[in-house]
């Protein structure tokens, strides 16, 4: 650094990333400093320097004082040890000792009280706040929140068949082959700790995930415009269950939401999806499976008339960068996780997925909000599959429930009980047959072909005329 340079940083004055000292004595008090700017992405003592950025200058024998305090706070008084690098700069006023000290990539730093510091504004501030705390020692790899243990989960929490069924396409072997308590298995595979399931274990094989871990689902919006903020909406669901039944459901809302293409096929060929599915897939996938569970929200799905847009609670881990990560630079936030991901969903965990889906569809926008600590993943429609009717009611009226609205959306020429099941993402048929079915038929917008017989196998359903108009 020259002179000239000092005196233009001095004359911008203090902040979170330059911090002026008219002197140092004491070892604890600068051990604080190095460690919050370790802890807050790094950042640039000046010594010799007043509180107003003028220069009071320091000696050669201050030069070498200095020196030797910063040496010993960094290594003995800050845990794990930090090595900042110094810079004497001569001024008219005599020398100005630069400290500078890197981003830490063993966060969090602490001083010899255990005390772990972080840069707040021009000053440092003490890390009191649990979640903040937990934050930190997962971006030094020092907890992984996926293999934390659930509290108040127990092995008869897992949906023991569901495990069973994983086990032995895995592994080659039945659970009873295997000779061991289906406890010991998942303590094993690193899905439970002494006796109790973690995250991933509930999260992957779960009977009712969300019982015990309410923010792990997905919030699904389908909007009639380009706003966030319009009150109206074509379609909403909650996409809870174990991982793959939401990537299954969170699926099947983004193909029921978005348009069918000709795309030159044959009249009576089915449309194709508008967005290549390779490209949702991926995304999706990496929003479940890299999603920082340390942030109390949900995974968020909205579908506007110009885009889709995939928001992960949490933003990138470390230094990782959109253009990294458009690239294949990977960095797995969730290890255990993404590891048993790899053998249930469409997920390789090599860091390929982002540019396979950018190689399917290149109008995507990846945005790091580290602000709001969350990640989107903005996929742009094309302006003709855009253009959808906007004369959608602000409220939905009676006869026409999201349900019905759900069904007529998907229902297209005669449909059978099971084809509009797979469709709307339902495994219920009790749910489908008192939520969707009868209602669409009492409000008279969808009918059976063989009335008299409801519950027949051969049954099928059809849109009526004034069904046909809603849709239209």
């Amino acid at each position: 650094m020259t002179e000239v340079d000092l005196l233009q940083t001095l004359a911008r004055g203090e902040d979170s990333r330059h911090q002026f000292k008219r002197d140092a004595t004491n070892a604890d008090g600068m051990a604080a400093e190095l460690a919050a700017f370790a802890n807050s992405g790094g950042g640039t003592v000046f010594l010799g320097v007043d509180d107003d950025g003028s220069i009071v200058g320091l000696d050669a024998a201050d030069v070498r004082r200095l020196n030797q305090l910063i040496s010993n706070a960094a290594s003995q008084h800050v845990r794990p040890p930090l090595h900042p690098q110094t810079d004497n700069v001569q001024t008219a006023q005599g020398l100005v000792l630069v400290v500078s000290v890197p981003d830490g990539l063993n966060k969090p730093y602490m001083d010899l009280q255990g005390r772990v510091w972080v840069k707040s504004g021009a000053d440092k501030r003490h890390v009191t706040a649990r979640e903040e705390m937990q934050r930190m020692f997962q971006r030094g790899g020092l907890l992984q929140a996926d293999q934390v243990p659930v509290r108040n989960a127990t092995v008869a929490d897992i949906d023991e068949r569901a495990f069973g069924r994983y086990f032995e396409r895995r592994y080659g072997q039945s659970l009873s082959a295997a000779g061991l308590p289906v406890a010991q298995l998942m303590e094993n595979l690193q899905l439970a700790q002494g006796g109790v399931p973690n995250l991933a274990g509930v999260l992957l094989f779960g009977k009712h995930p969300q019982r015990l871990l309410p923010v792990c689902q997905i919030g699904a919006v389908w909007f009639p415009s380009t706003r966030l903020g319009d009150m109206r909406y074509l379609d909403s669901e909650n996409i809870d269950g174990p991982l793959d039944e939401q990537f299954e459901r969170g699926m099947a809302f983004l193909k029921r939401s978005l348009h069918k293409v000709q795309a030159g096929r044959g009249f009576n060929t089915l449309g194709q999806l508008e967005l290549p599915e390779e490209a949702l897939v991926e995304l999706l996938v990496n929003a479940l499976v890299h999603r920082d569970f340390l942030v109390s929200a949900t995974i968020r799905l909205f579908v506007f008339t110009d885009r889709v847009e995939i928001i992960s609670p949490g933003h990138l881990p470390d230094s990782l960068t959109p253009e990294q990560i458009r690239t294949g630079v990977s960095n797995r936030r969730n290890q255990v996780l993404a590891e048993h991901a790899a053998h249930i969903l469409p997920y390789r965990g090599m860091g390929t997925g982002v540019p396979r889906a950018l190689d399917a569809w290149p109008k995507i926008d990846l945005v790091d909000e580290p602000e709001i600590n969350q990640f989107r993943a903005v996929v742009w429609r094309t302006v003709a599959a855009s253009v959808v009717s906007t004369e959608v009611t602000p409220e939905v009226t009676p006869e026409v429930t999201p349900e019905v609205g759900r069904l007529l959306q998907v229902l297209v020429g005669e449909m059978s009980r099971a084809e509009l099941m797979a469709s709307l993402g339902l495994k219920d048929e009790k749910h489908f047959r008192e939520s969707y079915q009868q209602a669409a038929v009492t409000s008279g917008l969808v009918e059976m072909t063989i009335p008299d017989k409801p519950q027949s196998r051969n049954q099928k359903y059809r849109l009526t005329a004034a069904g046909k108009a809603y849709t239209e």
